[in-house]
């Protein structure tokens, strides 16, 4: 029996106050949590809301380690810090709204607040880049809401999924 694949990934948390250790980070575990068996992360980093600093841990994630997947959490609200989808937006190479718009359509069940959420997704070279929202919560509900379609996409954009 062969062995069943595993997605590897890496996550970027954007916090100010979660990088210098004022706060304590619960995303990285929630997240881990959530993906399950099928996912393998192999690199986790706490950063500041700084857009260059994302920006080169983004890239690279994506260009030097090429994980299929990353995934950031937090900066995607309407704060003066909150850079998040900018730093993505300059390092995309193609957009994917129909993911940001999943997860904002899940969370318009569970939030008044949904439509505040400015979080993008998009493709670096053959790197899924997802922004989820800062809190545990928000982040578990919002990987439940894209989980279901993920590894296809992964497999297509990786060249493991081929029509017949």
């Amino acid at each position: 029996m062969s062995e069943k694949k595993k997605y590897k990934y890496g996550v970027i948390i954007a916090s100010d106050s979660r990088s210098t250790g004022e706060r304590a980070d619960g995303c990285i575990q929630t997240i881990k949590n959530t993906m399950g068996e099928d996912y393998q992360m192999v690199v986790s980093v706490i950063l500041p809301d700084d857009i260059q600093t994302l920006q080169q841990e983004m890239v690279r994630i994506a260009d030097e380690m090429q994980l299929p997947l990353l995934l950031t959490s937090g900066g995607t609200g309407l704060g003066p810090r909150d850079n998040t989808p900018e730093a993505t937006l300059g390092i995309l190479h193609k957009e994917t709204p129909g993911i940001s718009e999943a997860i904002r359509l899940m969370s318009k069940e569970k939030t008044p607040h949904w439509m505040l959420s400015r979080a993008v997704s998009g493709i670096r070279g053959t790197t899924l880049i997802i922004n989820l929202p800062g809190s545990p919560k928000a982040v578990r509900e919002s990987i439940e809401a894209i989980l279901p379609a993920l590894g296809h996409g992964l497999d297509v954009l990786t060249g493991a999924f081929t029509q017949h």
